[in-house]
Order: structure tokens, then C-alpha cells, then sequence
């Protein structure tokens, strides 16, 4: 079980406020700040440091909080499974990004179900933020991401590489053939919500060019790649997505690629789960089991 003084330490990394993390736990601040100051105590170092009335972790507070949240998932896996030691099952908590959950999940998904009749599975659907967040506390064990993570707090498989591309209706009338990003920027740009893989890859793509999505003559978000696809096939903007996304309607002559000179991007799918955790080399079979059907 872990020691309170480092759920407090969790909460109060989650919040970056003594006063919040003291109210979520249900204690007083005075106990926050001294079970923070027996640890720093105990291990020697200054987790968190003040600047300008604002409250950030050291190098070694980073670390610890790596550590702490490898324990804690690690943990809530030991409590179900001893919870239930005579039903001899097992059970994983998958988090999944929006684009793989509805586009690169489902024949590996069914083969793993059919070849592990002992594993209740869980799959949990978000954007590669609120898994990142869901990874930490503990809510889930995997998570299968599109977008970028803090390499230095995940172990990481990859499953994949994908093409990232521009698509349009299949009769979309441009003014002008387009050739690069920038003779886009007129365009209605149909985008995904801050927080999801998508969003992020097309955001470092753009700035390469010195541009943004607010560089589109109008840019509108929405939360679901299908409703993307299906505003993208009645013509009413264009967008950037895995081409896996696309190649259905690609296929069936609904939506064409806009091939571009200056704008050539892949990006991997990838497993990650919290460094440090006893159960890596668990996590690491699931990973090999998955890419078996890929």
C-alpha cells in the first residue's frame, strides 16, 4: 500500500496547489506541506520549488513522480488481482486515442479477446491528453497514442507508422492547384479538439511553415474523426488525418489525397505504460500479442 506521503505528493503534482490537493484529500494544508517536507526530508532533496507565487517540481521531483505513479497503477493491478485469485482471470485496462480506437484496433483487438480467454478487457477511448492523465493516476494500465508523450516517462512499443495526410472531397474545386501548405490557408480547415494526437502533429507541421490553424480563412473543430470524414465528403472543408482514416473513402472515390510538395509526414502508433512498473514484462507480451494481427 502506498504510503500517504506520497499520495499526497501525487495530488499535489496533479494540482500544483497545496490548498486544492489538501481540500481533494480531505486534510488540512499544514499536513500537505509537512508530509511533502517529510519526504524531502527522507530522501534528501527539494521536490518542489516556488518562484513568483508559483509552485513547480524539481528535476528530482519529476522523478519521484515517475516512480510514485508506476506504483500506484502497479498497485491498483495487484488490489483486482488479489481481489480475485480463485477465478484465476486477468484484467487490462486499454486506453486508446479517437483515430485507433475507430480505425486500427479492431481485428487485433478481436484476435487478442480470442487468444486470451482469461482477460477481461477494458478499452477506454480519449485523446492522447486525458490517456496521458488516465496513465498516471492509475486509471488504465496501456495506452495506445497517436500523439507525442514524455519519452522519459513511458516505456514504449511501436505498433505502427502511419502516412499523415491532407484530403479534400473527391470533387473539391481549388482556386488554384495547390502545391504547398500555404496554398491552403483559404480553405475551411475541419480540425480536431486541443489535446488529440491529430491536432498535435498537425500543429508541428504547420509551424515548420511559420503557419497555424488559425492561418486557414476558418478552421472548425470537432471532436470526431467520423463527423470529420463525413463534413470532408459533402465538401464543406478539408482536413489532415492518417491516411489509414481516410483510405476507405479514398477508395470508394468519396475523398482524394491533396498531395502537397512541402508536406511529407509520418508518425508512429504507439504502446506506452508508466516506466518503472513490475508488470513490464506483461505489458511488453500484450504488445507482441497485438502486433501479431497487424
Amino acid at each position: 500500500m502506498l504510503d500517504n506521503k506520497i499520495i499526497t505528493f501525487l495530488r499535489v503534482c496533479d494540482t500544483m496547489n497545496y490548498a486544492r490537493a489538501a481540500e481533494e484529500l480531505h486534510i488540512t494544508q499544514p499536513a500537505v506541506s509537512h508530509h511533502i517536507h517529510c519526504l524531502e526530508e527522507e530522501y534528501g532533496v527539494r521536490l518542489f520549488e516556488f518562484k513568483n507565487k508559483k509552485i513547480s517540481l524539481t528535476a528530482q521531483g519529476v522523478m519521484l513522480r515517475r516512480y510514485a505513479n508506476a506504483m500506484h497503477n502497479d498497485e491498483k493491478v495487484i488490489a483486482h488481482e488479489l481481489s480475485q485469485p480463485l477465478l484465476l482471470r486477468h484484467d487490462l485496462r486499454l486506453g486508446t486515442t479517437k483515430t485507433v480506437g475507430d480505425f486500427a484496433i479492431a481485428r487485433p483487438l478481436q484476435s487478442y479477446m480470442e487468444n486470451h480467454p482469461d482477460t477481461d478487457m477494458h478499452i477506454i477511448v480519449g485523446n492522447t491528453e486525458e490517456l496521458l492523465s488516465q496513465l498516471h493516476s492509475g486509471a488504465i494500465h496501456m495506452a495506445l497514442v497517436e500523439g507525442y508523450y514524455p519519452i522519459d516517462e513511458f516505456e514504449s512499443v511501436k505498433y505502427s507508422t502511419e502516412d499523415f495526410i491532407c484530403v479534400s472531397a473527391a470533387g473539391h474545386k481549388f482556386s488554384n492547384t495547390p502545391e504547398s501548405i500555404e496554398d491552403l490557408t483559404g480553405e475551411t480547415l475541419l480540425v480536431r479538439e486541443p489535446g488529440s494526437g491529430t491536432r498535435e502533429i498537425l500543429q508541428r507541421g504547420l509551424s515548420l511553415k511559420n503557419l497555424t490553424v488559425n492561418s486557414f480563412s476558418r478552421a472548425v473543430e470537432i471532436g470526431s474523426m467520423h463527423v470529420i470524414l463525413s463534413l470532408v465528403e459533402g465538401d464543406f472543408g478539408i482536413s489532415f488525418m492518417y491516411k489509414r482514416a481516410a483510405s476507405q473513402a479514398i477508395e470508394a472515390g468519396s475523398l482524394r489525397e491533396v498531395r502537397l510538395n512541402d508536406f511529407h509526414v509520418k508518425h508512429d502508433f504507439t504502446f506506452i505504460w508508466n516506466k518503472g512498473s513490475i508488470h513490464d514484462s506483461i505489458y511488453s507480451d500484450v504488445c507482441k500479442s497485438f502486433m501479431k494481427s497487424v
